[in-house]
């Protein structure tokens, strides 16, 4: 169980729907925002993705509408669109509708949140390894293949996705790797939110060979430190099973859950 009382956790809960919810305010160049009601479309980017308020507002048909015009106009773009929906998101038929429209659940992780103040500390290495912070393309497209080795899939799109918001904010973006006699073994990034008390943590991928081994713990560590000296408040983690009991024991608590939805283009028939 967290520590914190149901106030201080319902406060925390609070300040990430009203601060976590929109859009970041500089896209990189080619990535867009698109309007409609109460939900903001990202276009231009390897995945669509919706964002919206905790409360959508609309009911029944008028909901089915709205989720119909996300997933048709991502269709005509031939691109694959992701609905992030938190555990305590309303209404409560939000994700059978999406379903039925063709929405499929992503696994489930946990919002974590953390004061920055109680993370930041020297980071503690294992022998033969160093952190270095990034911003060359080549760096960005290193990290990808360690991405791709590490989850047995093609992500190479990670490296120009962190390459161009390098590019369009390069102070809202701080990108660390842990390498060892030069190899990359684990990276991870630290997202500034301009306006608000947050900064979120992303990636955290170590090779399997390295693991156990302090990495992880030293990345956030890290990453604490620069956003603390930056006047961040708090630390937010979208953690899978793994990493979410390592964060809760340095301190991080659990404040809800979020599932992507995902609709994606049908592919194509192919031919006998």
């Amino acid at each position: 169980m967290d520590d914190k009382t149901t106030a201080e956790m319902a406060g925390l809960l609070s300040a990430y729907d009203e601060q976590m919810r929109g859009v970041p305010p500089n896209p990189p160049a080619g990535v867009g925002y698109e309007q409609d009601g109460p939900v903001t479309r990202t276009v231009g980017q390897f995945r669509g993705f919706i964002s919206a308020p905790r409360d959508v507002q609309v009911r029944g048909a008028e909901l089915d509408a709205l989720i119909a015009r996300q997933r048709d106009r991502f269709a005509a773009r031939g691109e694959a669109v992701e609905w992030k929906i938190r555990g305590h998101d309303l209404p409560s038929d939000l994700t059978d509708r999406l379903r039925a429209a063709g929405f499929t659940a992503e696994a489930e992780e946990t919002v974590l949140i953390g004061r920055a103040d109680d993370m930041a500390s020297p980071p503690v290495l294992p022998d033969g390894v160093v952190l270095r912070q990034v911003t060359e393309h080549a760096d960005m497209h290193r990290i990808a293949a360690l991405e791709s080795t590490i989850w047995g899939q093609d992500l190479s799109m990670i490296g120009d996705d962190l390459a161009r918001r390098v590019a369009a904010a390069p102070d809202d973006l701080v990108v660390l790797v842990a390498e060892a006699d030069g190899e990359v073994v684990s990276a991870a990034w630290l997202v500034f939110r301009t306006g608000t008390e947050f900064a979120g943590l992303w990636g955290g991928s170590t090779l399997s060979a390295w693991r156990g081994r302090g990495i992880y713990r030293a990345l956030v560590a890290a990453r604490a430190h620069i956003a603390a000296a930056r006047g961040v408040r708090y630390l937010q983690v979208d953690a899978s099973g793994d990493s979410a009991p390592i964060l809760r024991r340095l301190g991080f608590h659990a404040v809800t859950t979020t599932t992507p939805y995902v609709w994606s283009p049908p592919r194509e028939a192919v031919g006998p």
